[in-house]
């Protein structure tokens, strides 16, 4: 789908001489992202966790989790962590069960859902086998927001319930024991944007900083102070595989995330890391790693889904905690073979969509519908993330299974999905999720109820859309010359790291580019590399994933570039390392034929 390009506005005059120490690449940067101020400026730049890592006391009902909780483990009750099958879930699970371990929990157990069998969040059977068990304190991780009903089941049965989550709250909130999460009504934590491991995180913090901890603390080979600091890895890996906008909190606590990540002492992630080939630059496995935030996202955090999407998210949660390097190496292989096997399936289903999508003619329709029995529940989200980048609109995927009607949807910025799904919620089971991303189960499986939820979907969208342009708009930073693409704009890009959501990779325009050759690279010629000048006889390389396939970009440009074309284009800045060599490498995000 073509995009709408637009150049961000110069920075001011005034602003620039408000900040004459900054260099105007870094002012400018900064004024695309809203960042004008010097505090905002400092916190951006130079995170300092004693200063920008809110006190964790600042929630209102954290005081009255961290009482029961060390009740709990003082009267030795049965304490269950109830987390999420995805990345953010599991992170959080683990950093809950580990700190709850060096309490001194003596009855601890972990339940994490089966995608197909229990569904997102807590649900009534679980609830009937955990009170079996004898469990007296129920933790949720990533979870529990929208379960009024299944948690006031729990507390009637004599199972207290803590909610620590992020998701989108429903109007009425459950009646539990406590509920750490940043976004419920009368909520005046600071930060609003913590994914699921940010916030617990916030109530290990609060655990470790009580005065009962020092007495309770169990690990004498680590003080408290230091075991917080050494959790912050998977505070990173949930803040990225979640999206969370890495601004305020969210920002400090991903970049010292990801300094602990390139020290983990976890064997699950050191295994992971391996596996997927990101200490490959060096001969030596013990060198200094230098990983960032798109290692979370597109190497680890797909393996570590990968568990729950293809079998059981318990994979997952295990590799994180164990001590073991032989089972982590174990575990570590099995999540990377899972990972393999949702590639391959995953773009068949993708295929299959997209000829679900031509066939009912949908293509221009405000949303889409897709519908295919026996389809891998873990796999519908990865779907429609993919058609909705494709067509640039909400999209909902449903598949069949086990006499359910189980439905993932994303959205576009302009249209919030969860939204829509709180005034339909007539036609769910459950439903939860975030405005561009919900998961959902429908009561029925019927052809006429299906019809008529889409029916009803259809319009809302419709009457949304009114007055609203939903153009894909391509923001672009700064036009450059490339003649001034160096070194050292890539060191002063640095400082803006890490980039994720709200803080995205900077983008540049260079105009009137010639191209010298193209030359198709990858699988099936899938990626193009061109070679290219700009009024001048040095030549620019440049490398385009995924431009030669049209199911990705929208066109096979293979088949529209030829040697001396014209073309703007908008490209990033990045670094491609091979046998110990390494080069800037300029990747192209869109272009136009002039």
């Amino acid at each position: 789908m073509r995009k709408k390009w637009q150049l961000a506005k110069i920075a001011s005059q005034e602003i620039k001489n408000s900040f004459p120490e900054l260099p105007e690449t870094i002012l400018q940067l900064l004024f695309n992202r809203g960042i004008a101020t010097q505090k905002k400026i400092d916190e951006f730049l130079n995170p300092d966790y004693s200063k920008d890592i809110n006190d964790p006391y600042l929630f209102k009902d954290m005081e009255k989790a961290v009482a029961r909780i060390y009740m709990a483990i003082d009267n030795d009750e049965l304490i269950i962590v109830h987390g999420d099958y995805d990345a953010d879930g599991v992170c959080a699970s683990v950093i809950l069960m580990s700190v709850l371990k060096n309490l001194g929990a003596k009855h601890l157990d972990i339940f994490l859902p089966d995608r197909d069998l229990d569904g997102y969040g807590i649900n009534k059977n679980t609830v009937e086998i955990i009170a079996a068990a004898g469990a007296k304190l129920l933790i949720s991780c990533d979870c529990g927001i929208s379960n009024k009903e299944e948690t006031e089941l729990a507390q009637n049965k004599g199972i207290d319930v803590i909610i620590t989550d992020h998701h989108s709250a429903p109007e009425t909130l459950p009646k539990v024991c406590a509920i750490i999460h940043p976004k419920v009504p009368r909520e005046n934590y600071p930060d609003k944007n913590l994914s699921g491991g940010g916030v617990a995180f916030k109530l290990m913090q609060a655990l470790i900083k009580s005065p009962l901890a020092r007495n309770h603390w169990q690990n004498k080979n680590i003080k408290l102070e230091a075991f917080e600091k050494w959790q912050l890895d998977l505070a990173a890996i949930s803040s990225v595989a979640d999206m969370i906008p890495l601004i305020g909190e969210s920002r400090a606590l991903t970049k010292y995330g990801l300094i602990v990540l390139n020290k983990t002492k976890r064997p699950g992630l050191k295994e992971l890391i391996d596996i997927g080939g990101l200490n490959k630059n060096s001969s030596d496995k013990n060198a200094p790693l230098n990983l960032n935030a798109r290692h979370i996202a597109f190497q680890l955090a797909p393996r570590i889904n990968a568990a729950g999407r293809m079998k059981h998210a318990n994979t997952a949660f295990q590799l994180l905690i164990t001590e073991d390097k032989d089972e982590a190496k174990e575990l570590a292989i099995e999540l990377n073979a899972n990972n393999k096997e949702r590639q391959q399936i995953t773009e068949k289903m993708t295929n299959e969509a997209i000829a679900c999508i031509e066939e009912t003619k949908q293509e221009n329709n405000p949303i889409i519908f897709v519908m295919k029995e026996n389809w891998p529940v873990g796999l519908i989200g990865l779907i429609a993330s993919k058609l909705n980048n494709l067509y640039y609109k909400p999209v909902l995927v449903m598949t069949k299974k086990d006499e359910a009607t189980h439905g993932s949807g994303r959205s576009i910025e302009e249209i919030d999905i969860m939204e829509k799904l709180v005034k339909l919620k007539k036609y769910f089971l459950k439903y939860g999720g975030h405005p561009r991303a919900c998961g959902f189960t429908l009561k029925q499986t019927d052809e006429i109820f299906l019809n008529n939820f889409q029916k009803d979907m259809l319009e809302l969208v419709k009457e949304d859309i009114k007055n609203k342009d939903i153009t894909p708009l391509l923001t672009i930073d700064a036009e450059v010359i490339l003649e001034n693409v160096n070194w050292d704009l890539f060191d002063v890009l640095q400082k803006f790291e890490p980039f994720g959501e709200n803080n995205p990779e900077p983008k540049f325009l260079a105009s009137n580019i010639t191209i010298a050759n193209i030359e198709a690279v990858g699988n099936n010629g899938r990626h193009l590399k061109l070679l290219a000048t700009q009024g001048g006889f040095k030549h620019y390389k440049f490398i385009g994933f995924c431009f030669g396939d049209e199911k990705v970009v929208g066109q096979n440009w293979r088949q529209v570039l030829k040697p001396r074309d014209t073309v703007d284009i908008i490209f990033e800045i990045g670094v491609n390392e091979w046998n110990g060599n390494r080069e800037l490498q300029l990747k192209i995000v869109d272009l136009k034929k002039i």
